[in-house]
């Protein structure tokens, strides 16, 4: 990555504190002044990058080590910013947080680390005034390779409270560049995973947008921040790219398969794979269709909420994830969908399915009935799971080999019973090791939600399975 944008990470003590808010606020006050603004976010997150999309007109990328390898931050940035005038990435947690057991790993504090970008560090300071100094000095202090370069403080109650803070920071040396008042907080509703998807409120997101990006104009030094950024250090490696990262030798051709006589598609020719997306399907790395067109596809967008058939010519499905259980009852009454997916499994057409897909081929979703592609019975429960997984394909798949390797994030509230006729698709450590997800036929659905940035030839294995099916 020769002379990468300027940059810089929006960290926090601890989730909670404002980092959604102010560092969709700077993308957007900064895009406002006319520059083009590089969206990104640290961990698997997928909800935030959709806030991200609306403050900079950019797609929101994500930045995990966990799942990717640290030896791709760099590259799947460089990708991301290209032809930006300044990237903000927003961290997740709290800065040193990272993998449970695994060190700084795809914590915040790494990424900033690999990217060599200046750390603002936003800080809730209600119910506190000096001990604030205490906490910045502690994270400050904590890791040296990490350059805290300045402070924003969030909830701030008065003139008066500001002024005790300024003064017990002053000890520390790190500038405040930024002053954000406890009043008129954003609308940013939330549920049971996290902030409500963009596609879910379009309007009133745009709004909050808005609004997060005149307070943050309003509060913070855009200036200096906007200097921070031009600051950052040298990184240097080459930018990600979906061709040149399947002609690597780390990214395997598909195992040969025999071509079959009814298939129209000619080796040259695209093969078209539809991919899930609309209100209920949001969860998706914008990776993973830029590695399925380069290994081949012609990407359609398929909305379960509105489409009442396949496109035509569909060889094959992308099923990833978002709240499928909020929208139960539309999916339910898109009967033609349903029968259309089904009849895409009959007839061997490779289907992939992370977390929500896999509850949409279910026979049913607490009760309603869904694609019923798979004997098993989906329903709400009352306990999250979530956490980063290991995991080995114990079967082999559209998407991958029996015994290839592969890291994967786990993050819901169901529970799936299956029936018969399914073979595991993953042995998972957990740190418990147990078997998830299923393999049947061409269907491969499973709750890891993986990036196939790390292992780019599960995007080509799946659209030759699409070629010869």
């Amino acid at each position: 990555m020769s002379g990468p944008v300027p940059r810089l990470v929006v960290a926090a003590p601890s989730s909670g504190s404002g980092k959604t808010t102010v560092a969709t606020g700077l993308m957007a006050a900064f895009a406002a002044r006319g520059l083009a603004v590089s969206p990104h976010k640290v961990g698997p997150d997928y909800i935030d990058p959709g806030y991200h999309a609306l403050a900079t007109g950019r797609t929101g990328r994500n930045l995990d080590a966990y799942l990717c390898g640290p030896e791709l931050l760099g590259p799947l940035f460089a990708h991301g910013a290209r032809g930006c005038d300044v990237a903000v990435v927003e961290g997740v947690m709290g800065l040193f947080d990272g993998a449970a057991g695994e060190g700084e790993l795809a914590s915040t504090a790494q990424v900033a680390k690999v990217l060599r970008a200046p750390v603002v560090l936003v800080v809730d300071a209600s119910s506190q005034s000096r001990s604030v100094a205490a906490l910045v000095h502690g994270f400050v202090s904590w890791d040296p390779e990490v350059r805290i370069a300045g402070v924003i403080l969030n909830k701030v109650a008065s003139d008066r409270h500001e002024e005790l803070l300024r003064d017990a920071l002053d000890s520390v040396g790190v500038p405040v560049l930024g002053v954000l008042r406890r009043a008129a907080p954003v609308e940013t509703p939330s549920r049971h995973l996290g902030l409500v998807p963009v596609a879910e409120r379009r309007r009133a997101a745009r709004d909050a947008v808005a609004a997060m990006g005149a307070m943050v104009a309003d509060g913070c030094d855009l200036d200096a921040l906007l200097g921070l950024a031009r600051g950052a250090g040298p990184v240097t490696g080459t930018a990600w790219d979906a061709a040149s990262a399947l002609a690597s030798p780390a990214a395997p051709a598909a195992p040969a398969a025999p071509a079959s006589p009814a298939s129209p598609a000619s080796p040259a020719s695209p093969v078209r794979v539809a991919v899930a997306g609309g209100a209920a399907f949001t969860f998706s790395y914008a990776e993973h269709t830029e590695l399925l067109a380069a290994a081949g596809a012609e990407v359609v967008v398929v909305d379960p909420l509105r489409d009442e058939r396949l496109p035509e010519g569909t060889r094959g499905l992308v099923l990833g994830g978002g709240f499928p259980e909020v929208y139960g009852a539309e999916l339910s009454a898109n009967e033609g969908l349903r029968a259309d997916v089904a009849a895409l499994a009959r007839r061997g057409g490779p289907i992939a399915a992370e977390c929500a897909g896999l509850l949409y081929l279910c026979r049913e979703l607490d009760g309603l009935p869904m694609c019923g592609v798979l004997d098993a019975s989906a329903r709400m429960s009352g306990r999250l799971t979530l956490g980063y997984r290991d995991a080995v394909a114990v079967s082999d798949s559209v998407l991958a080999g029996a015994g290839m390797r592969m890291r994967g994030h786990e993050f819901h509230r169901t529970v799936v019973e299956p029936g018969a006729g399914t073979a595991p698709a993953w042995g998972v450590r957990t740190p418990a090791r147990r078997v998830e997800g299923f393999v049947q036929d061409s269907v491969h659905a499973s709750y890891l939600h993986t990036h196939w940035a790390s292992e780019p030839g599960v995007a080509r294995r799946f659209v030759e399975r699409c070629r010869t099916s």
